[in-house]
């Protein structure tokens, strides 16, 4: 099965109050090599929001067959200079399954899929 997560965050004022270039460079050090990390495993796709919601800032778009590489990734960004920097929050994570009522009625109720 595939699954796909939505996680919403917010940047605090001190990543905020960096320039763009710093911005840059810090993610480009502390965050891309995470992902790059997982790449094949976890696909990760950012979106900015501050636009178009007061709740967050940002949410990204991640997809994966195995919700243990998904939780050691978010354990790994947890564990990174980004969240010990204190610039960025979790504010809400959604889990869905991709074609999860297909796969119900394929496995549990013996429904042949179209």
């Amino acid at each position: 099965m595939k699954y796909a997560i939505v996680i919403t965050y917010s940047f605090h004022p001190a990543w905020l109050q960096k320039t763009w270039q710093e911005r840059e460079d810090y993610t480009r050090i502390h965050v891309e090599p995470i992902f790059a990390s997982y790449a094949g495993k976890v696909s990760v796709r950012l979106f900015d929001a501050e636009a178009f919601s007061t709740r967050y800032s940002d949410f990204m778009l991640l997809e994966t067959e195995d919700l243990k590489d998904y939780y050691y990734m978010i354990e790994t960004l947890r564990e990174s200079q980004l969240f010990k920097d204190n610039l960025v929050e979790f504010k809400e994570v959604i889990l869905g399954i991709e074609d999860g009522f297909r796969n119900y009625e394929r496995d549990v109720l013996n429904h042949p899929n179209p």
